[in-house]
């Protein structure tokens, strides 16, 4: 009898990448190499797109890791025929940490639920080593994957139209409402059904928080604008807070609102990681309970952990409304569960309600014009 037989089952892994290098850094890291030590079981890897879809049939992995630029069919592709065929958690690993990270943030879209940023080979040297430094966010984007459910959680097939923003949007004034957002697992493909239905005109503006690697924020930003009528930037320290602009925290840094003469303004800051994340929406939620009081609302989306729910029962005590997404649409529910339990929330709605919703409390907090 072979002794492993007797010990629990592994997770299981396929891992996809067009470089062999690379392919057997990644078994390394996640399967412990030869002697099989790690703490996942890599059972197949694949060299393109089209075999990467082949070995998810054939050993129906728990999870699956993907590179993004693969011949053949390119990751964009497999994760399109994963995710309608055989629905399972993938984890983009990709080498496009910049502008290149549009293919990434549309990966999560299709419905991928974690990115972990490949370092370049030519800027790090080394392309093992470089790698093997980051095994701790590999494993944790495959233990978040693991915990995540992908089977009804409903894909975008085809990018939207390009929304042209309106000349005007850039001149508005200070925003008088604020609306706060967190997310993490499943949060890009969350934000994508909730931020471009969100209204303008109303005076407000919306301040996200989405767990993600640093420069992914950036083009998170940009993919968000191209669908919104808000205008959707990364956020910077010191730029002033205004209506119909949405801010998107940067990777690595807290982002919190702070009062000034002239009216709130975003303040960044690389202070301790709070629940093991920066940015997280804690710090971001009880900055606008203290500026922005009864005049905001919170949303609590998909993700692991408690973040956000100490910070919503802030927002919920100073007069703000606090909403959560249902168990049925998170792809992980941990956070607004807890945001739940922390007595934070106000409503519990489906990921397709809840910008309708958002939009109905900010009709309700509108301030005369004068």
């Amino acid at each position: 009898m072979n002794p492993s037989s007797e010990r629990p089952a592994k997770p299981s892994i396929v891992i996809a990448d067009d470089s062999a290098l690379m392919r057997r850094v990644l078994v390394d890291v996640l399967g412990g190499g030869e002697a099989e030590t790690g703490e996942f079981r890599v059972v197949a890897t694949a060299r393109d797109g089209l075999d990467a879809i082949r070995k998810v049939h054939q050993y129906k992995p728990d999870v699956v890791t993907l590179d993004l630029e693969m011949p053949l069919i390119d990751g964009l592709g497999a994760i399109g025929y994963i995710m309608s065929e055989a629905p399972r958690p993938i984890v983009v690993v990709s080498a496009h940490a910049g502008p290149g990270t549009q293919a990434a943030i549309r990966a999560l879209e299709l419905g991928a639920v974690e990115i972990v940023a490949k370092p370049p080979p030519e800027v790090f040297g080394h392309p093992r080593a470089a790698l093997e430094s980051l095994a701790p966010q590999l494993i944790g984007a495959v233990r978040r994957a693991l915990a995540a459910d992908v089977s009804h959680v409903d894909v975008l097939a085809r990018p939207p139209a390009p929304v042209v923003h309106p000349p005007e949007l850039a001149l508005r004034g200070r925003a008088v409402l604020a609306v706060g957002i967190a997310a993490s697992t499943g949060g890009p493909r969350a934000l994508a059904d909730v931020v471009p239905r969100l209204p303008t005109g109303r005076g407000a503006a919306v301040l996200i928080v989405q767990h993600m690697p640093p420069k992914f924020t950036r083009s998170l930003a940009e993919r968000l604008d191209s669908m919104s009528l808000l205008r959707v930037v990364e956020a910077a320290d010191g730029a002033p807070i205004v209506a119909d602009t949405a801010y998107v925290a940067p990777g690595d840094y807290h982002m919190r609102v702070r009062s000034a003469p002239d009216g709130p303004v975003i303040a960044l800051d690389q202070s301790a990681p709070l629940w093991g994340v920066r940015p997280a929406a804690d710090p971001l939620f009880r900055s606008i309970a203290e500026v922005y009081g009864a005049r905001a609302v919170g949303v609590v989306l998909t993700g692991m952990g408690r973040d956000g729910a100490g910070g919503l029962r802030a927002m919920r005590d100073a007069g703000a409304t606090g909403l959560a997404q249902d168990r049925e649409t998170a792809v992980i529910p941990g956070m607004p569960v807890a945001a739940v339990q922390a007595g934070g929330v106000d409503a519990v709605l489906p990921l397709g309600q809840i910008a309708d919703r958002v939009a109905a409390e900010l009709a309700r907090r509108r301030i005369p014009e004068r």
